[in-house]
C-alpha cells in the first residue's frame, strides 16, 4: 500500500509516496518537470511487493512547500540539498537504486556525487548527460535564456508553462493519447496556476545550465565506478534526442539500454514493460552481485 507522507526538512514541508515493504531492497524515484511524484503514482504499487520505495515532490512542485523565490533559490543544488535532507530525516539512506527521470538526474547525481555509497544500481529514463541529448525545444532556453535572461528571452518559454504546453510534454510521441490521464496535466496546470510557480519554473531552466557545466563530471562518474545501469529511453522525447541514450553506453560498457516508442513521460503508456525490466534487471545483474558480496 502506497503511504502520503510529509517531513519537515529546513523548515520546508516535503511530500513524498512511500510502499514500505520491510527489508525489501531500496528504491529511490525522481522525477521530472513539470510533474511531481505524482507520476509514480502507478510504477510504485507495480514494484512494491520488490522493493521499498521513495519518491519525493521537490520543493516548488506538487504538494511540497513552495517557499518564495525571493527567500529560497531554486537551484538544482538546492532541489538536491531538500532531497537529500529528505532522505536523511526518514533514514532513508546506504545502498539504494536511484530511478532518475529529467530533472530527476541533476538532482540524483548531485546527492550520488556527496554520497558515492548509496548509489548501488541505476536506472536512467530520459534524463540527459550530454550534449547531443538536447533537442530544438531547448533552442531558446540554451541560446538566448542563458545568455543574456531578461523579459523577453523568458517570453517565448512560458508556453511550456501554460496548460497546452504542459499537455504536449504528456502526449508528444507518444503512440496512443489515449492511454495517457488527463489527470497529468490537469493536476500539473493546476499547480502551476499559483503565484510564483511560474517563477519558480524559469528559475529552474535558467540553473539548468549548471548541469550542463557537470556533465564531464557526471560522465567521469560513471566511467570510474561503472554502477550497474539500466537505461530506459523514449525514442520519441521532445526534449531529449535518442542519441542522448545511446551516449551513456559510451561510459558505461556493460549498461543495458530499451528504447521505447514513446515520449518523455515513458511510465504513461509503457508501465508494463517498464517495470518489468526493472524486476529482471534487479533479479538477474543487481540481487546476485550484492549476494556475492
Amino acid at each position: 500500500m502506497v503511504k502520503h507522507r510529509t517531513a519537515n526538512v529546513d523548515g520546508l514541508s516535503v511530500f513524498y509516496r512511500e510502499a514500505a515493504n520491510p527489508g525489501a531492497p531500496k528504491l529511490l524515484l525522481l522525477g521530472g518537470f513539470p510533474a511531481s511524484s505524482h507520476q509514480f503514482r502507478n510504477l510504485i504499487p507495480a514494484l512494491a511487493d520488490r522493493f521499498h520505495i521513495v519518491a519525493p515532490d521537490y520543493p516548488g512542485f506538487g504538494n511540497t512547500d513552495m517557499p518564495d523565490p525571493s527567500q529560497f533559490a531554486y537551484t538544482f543544488d538546492g532541489l538536491s540539498d531538500i532531497v537529500e535532507g529528505l532522505l536523511v530525516t526518514i533514514g532513508f539512506t546506504g545502498p539504494m537504486g536511484v530511478f532518475m527521470q529529467d530533472y530527476g538526474g541533476p538532482v540524483g547525481n548531485r546527492i550520488l556525487a556527496r554520497h558515492p555509497d548509496w548509489l548501488g544500481w541505476q536506472v536512467i529514463q530520459n534524463s540527459n548527460a550530454y550534449e547531443e541529448g538536447f533537442t530544438a525545444a531547448w533552442d531558446a532556453i540554451r541560446h538566448a535564456l542563458w545568455v543574456n535572461r531578461n523579459p523577453e528571452t523568458e517570453a517565448p518559454l512560458l508556453p511550456f508553462l501554460e496548460l497546452g504546453g504542459v499537455k504536449l510534454v504528456y502526449t508528444h510521441g507518444h503512440r496512443d493519447p489515449d492511454l495517457i490521464s488527463p489527470d497529468n496535466w490537469n493536476m500539473d496546470g493546476r499547480f502551476l496556476e499559483r503565484p510564483n510557480a511560474r517563477r519558480v519554473q524559469l528559475d529552474l531552466f535558467y540553473d539548468y545550465r549548471t548541469n550542463v557545466d557537470l556533465y564531464s563530471t557526471w560522465q567521469a562518474f560513471l566511467r570510474e565506478r561503472q554502477p550497474k545501469t539500466l537505461i530506459l529511453w523514449g525514442q520519441n522525447d521532445v526534449f531529449f534526442t535518442p542519441e542522448g541514450g545511446d551516449a551513456y553506453l559510451r561510459d558505461l560498457s556493460d549498461a543495458e539500454l530499451i528504447r521505447l516508442d514513446t515520449g518523455h513521460f515513458a511510465v504513461e503508456d509503457c508501465l508494463d514493460e517498464i517495470a518489468g525490466a526493472i524486476r529482471r534487471f534487479h533479479e538477474e545483474r543487481v540481487a546476485p552481485a550484492m549476494v556475492a558480496r
